[in-house]
């Protein structure tokens, strides 16, 4: 009898040591499910934050690249006014979007502007050429690339857009963010938030001591990858992470054993891959509450099995353990009471994070009924959540010009077939204002795997959308404002453009006049009326050919070569040159290269230099030797190029000058409009070529443009 009761003891101790640690585990289980699912709200938040900060600056760099001055830039890159209004932009972009710096590289990887320009560490002339942001840019794909600056060591990320004209890439757009109020933020939260690049180096942290090392030993490629494009400044060497990783097969995370400020601690941590952005986000909290709910539910057990060992033994010590029961009940209280406590704090936590999130969350049923609002998307659409709670479709926010919209949008949501990416969506405020959205949408998984419903996050984007419009608003005033500059100068253009054809028909007319006073003969005297003839046709032609670039689309372009356009030009000149004395020295190595121009205005560009060239050469003595009393006229070959060069032997342009002689209404003669070199390199550039001034060594100027040639 004894030996029965013996064995019956040693079964219910042990029935009742097995009760306790399954009751630890399964509260261990079930604590490691919350910290899971909190780790999940965190990565989601933190991970919502970063996106939302990319994609608050993803849009600079593209809308930059597409102003005008902007892309005047890149082909002008020496015009000083336009470089300064073009920096001025661009710090008036930055103080207005917050972003760390804007600036625009040349396809040399050389810096034409910045908004830092005025600066001791101004981007102004430094090249990037290295960077692989450039490198992604100039080969017409967006760039994206996490590092230290070159120029300020300070870490940002860069974004990078191509900069196109006519659908060739001519330059590199990029705009900075600073990654740093995140990482200060990270610094004051309790737990750890760690952001790995794709080789797995940390480099942003909230542990200063984790910062630059790696989570595995970097590969010599990768290292010398890191190195070549300064990443990271000049680190060649980054250290293993002091981490030990402890798996865990029944939680999406892993137990991280580290030390943070020399005391060791023991933390559960979730990554979150970021493949837009090439990223993984760890984050982290303390495993000692784990501990201490397995502890406690230990103690609770262990008491529960106590007090039916009491109830058993109720009868036999009922008088005698009276005190020692109503002792072991309050204290069992207490530490309900502690534990309620704990829980309703957690709660209170989570629920703290949620309302501080800027980005409107939505929750709804599989039958489209709204089982949760956060604060945000109360006050972006101006109900509260007791009048939004419940509803079914349609909602009072939606817009009633897009109901059938909405009703399309909602219905595919609730369908699951939602666009990854988000759509747009025009709500109606409470007090009747329109808010523009981005509406994104994703499964409501419980932690059992159950589909529960649809949760939405609603970003406001009517800032943005502003944004874009005042932009474009601007584009088209800046238009209109280019129309009106040229129509008011066609009237200056054809009186500067009509002066050579009406010296012609003067000198023709007077050379006819000559020929019928000396009785000479009358195919002279008809070849020079042809001319007067053929002089007044020309007049009538560029008056059709001002128009034509006042209004570019009524050009007449052909296929021709400069030798024709040299000859005519030519044979108008040859009654100015022969007066004055100087020769028209041709050298045409490539003349006759085929290209595609309108015949008149080239030829008025060579008309308009050399009579520039004469009158840089009138003070010169008449008694000079003949190589300095001479034009030389020059066409040669430079690749896709034919580069046109008249050079005369006049006193050359003084050095203050030369960046003056382009601009409208600029002259050194009295009798001069100025609009002379201006309307040529116009013409020019409407041909796809460029204009150049420079002073010869041996005396005198040498104007010089180019023109594409077609195979």
């Amino acid at each position: 009898m004894s030996i029965t009761r013996h064995w019956r003891r040693l079964l219910a101790a042990a029935l009742a040591l097995i009760l306790i640690v399954v009751s630890g585990s399964l509260a261990e289980q079930h604590e490691l499910q919350s910290k899971t699912e909190a780790l999940r709200q965190a990565a989601a938040a933190n991970a919502l934050g970063l996106r939302g900060l990319v994609e608050k600056h993803n849009f600079l760099p593209h809308a930059a690249a597409r102003h005008p001055d902007v892309q005047q830039l890149l082909r002008t890159p020496r015009d000083a006014a336009l470089r300064a209004r073009v920096n001025d932009y661009f710090a008036d972009l930055q103080s207005t979007t917050g972003a760390a710096a804007l600036y625009l590289v040349d396809r040399e990887g050389l810096t034409l502007a910045a908004s830092n320009w005025n600066l001791p560490s101004s981007f102004v002339g430094e090249s990037y050429r290295r960077r692989p942001y450039f490198e992604d840019a100039v080969q017409g794909r967006r760039g994206l690339f996490y590092g230290l600056g070159l120029t300020t060591g300070q870490s940002g990320l860069f974004i990078a857009e191509p900069v196109r004209v006519q659908g060739a890439v001519t330059g590199v757009m990029v705009v900075k963010i600073s990654l740093e109020p995140l990482q200060a933020a990270w610094m004051r939260g309790a737990d750890p938030v760690v952001l790995r690049d794709s080789r797995g180096i940390v480099f942003l942290s909230a542990v200063p001591d984790w910062l630059f090392r790696s989570i595995r030993p970097l590969s010599a490629p990768d290292t010398r990858w890191v190195t070549e494009h300064g990443q990271y400044g000049g680190r060649a060497r980054f250290d293993a992470l002091p981490w030990k990783i402890e798996p865990r097969p029944d939680t999406p995370g892993f137990v991280l054993r580290t030390s943070v400020q020399g005391r060791r601690v023991k933390l559960l941590a979730l990554d979150t891959p970021l493949p837009e952005l090439g990223w993984t986000l760890t984050v982290t909290t303390d495993m000692k509450e784990v501990t201490q709910a397995r502890q406690g539910a230990l103690a609770l057990s262990a008491l529960a099995v106590a007090l039916l060992l009491l109830g058993l033994l109720y009868w036999r010590l009922r008088e005698r353990r009276f005190v020692e029961q109503r002792s072991a009940r309050l204290e069992l209280e207490h530490r309900v009471e502690e534990r309620t406590r704990d829980l309703e704090e957690a709660h209170a936590f989570r629920k703290a994070m949620e309302d501080s999130l800027l980005v409107g969350m939505r929750a709804r049923d599989p039958e489209g009924k709204i089982i949760y609002v956060n604060p945000a998307l109360c006050a972006m659409v101006g109900y509260s959540a007791g009048e939004l709670l419940g509803r079914r479709p349609p909602y009072p926010y939606w817009h009633p010009d897009d109901l059938e919209k909405h009703a399309s949008d909602s219905d595919e949501a609730l369908q699951g077939r939602a666009a990854p990416h988000g759509f747009e969506s025009r709500i109606r405020h409470k007090d009747g204002h329109d808010v523009i959205t981005m509406v994104y949408t994703a499964p409501l998984v419980d932690a059992q795997g159950v589909h529960r419903g649809w949760m939405s996050s609603v970003v406001d984007i009517t800032a943005q959308k502003q944004a874009e419009a005042r932009q474009r608003d601007q584009e088209l005033r800046l238009q209109r404002s280019a129309r009106l500059a040229s129509v008011g100068e066609m009237a200056s253009t054809l009186a500067h453009e009509l002066n050579q054809p009406l010296m012609a028909l003067s000198n023709f007319a007077a050379a006819a006049r000559a020929l019928a006073a000396q009785h000479s003969s009358k195919e002279m005297l008809a070849g020079a009326l042809d001319e007067i003839v053929g002089q007044s046709k020309r007049a009538s032609e560029i008056v059709k050919r001002v128009r034509a670039f006042i209004n570019p689309q009524r050009a007449h372009y052909e296929i021709l070569t400069m030798e024709s356009v040299i000859a005519h030009a030519e044979i108008l000149l040859r009654p100015e040159l022969q007066r004055d004395g100087v020769s028209l020295r041709l050298m045409l190595e490539d003349a006759d290269a085929p290209l595609r121009g309108d015949r008149v205005l080239l030829e008025q560009v060579l008309v308009n230099l050399v009579h520039n060239a004469l009158h840089a050469m009138q003070e010169q003595p008449q008694r000079q030797p003949p190589a300095r009393r001479s034009i030389e006229l020059g066409c040669r070959r430079e690749g896709p190029l034919l580069r046109i060069t008249v050079a005369d032997r006049g006193p050359g342009i003084p050095p203050e000058q030369l960046e003056q002689v382009f601009a409208p209404f600029f002259t050194t003669r009295a009798d001069g409009l100025g609009l002379g070199l201006n309307i040529c390199r116009t013409i020019v550039e409407a041909h796809g070529g460029s204009m150049t001034v420079e002073n010869r060594p041996g005396g005198g100027a040498a104007f010089s443009f180019t023109l594409p040639t077609v195979s």
